[in-house]
């Protein structure tokens, strides 16, 4: 495996997706699948099932890209960090309405805006050569 940035990234980030996921299953006991309101991951995250099995389908996808090849990598991160940008913004005008599928709350819209920081700044700023061998 080639030592490329945004395969580092995915696997790494992925992997952390992954456990997040699982982890936020131990706080959503009893929590609606689309619940508005959730448990408390690391006492700071609210999560409910439906956030938790989006956390493990975006790390599942981050660390296929980041085993399969750089070009893979580079564009799960690029499409991850494109979504967690949206969905930061959008979070911002969710909490607090039936619209809060995710059970969003303040401590997610920061998290997901570094996560959507990195994985587009690696995507969009390394691999420069692969970049250009794909065009």
């Amino acid at each position: 495996m080639s030592k490329s940035p945004n395969r580092l990234v995915g696997i790494v980030f992925g992997a952390v997706y992954i456990l997040v996921g699982l982890l936020g299953f131990t706080v959503t006991g009893g929590v609606g699948f689309f619940a508005t309101s959730g448990g408390l991951l690391l006492g700071i995250f609210e999560v409910n099932a439906f956030h938790n099995v989006a956390h493990l389908l975006i790390g599942v996808a981050l660390v296929i890209g980041g085993l399969v090849s750089t070009r893979a990598a580079k564009g799960i991160n690029g499409t991850v960090g494109a979504a967690y940008l949206l969905l930061g913004i959008a979070g911002l005008f969710l909490v607090g309405t039936p619209l809060n599928v995710l059970a969003l709350n303040s401590a997610d819209h920061v998290l997901h805006f570094a996560s959507a920081v990195v994985l587009l700044g690696t995507a969009l700023g390394t691999d420069k050569r692969t970049h250009a061998a794909i065009a």
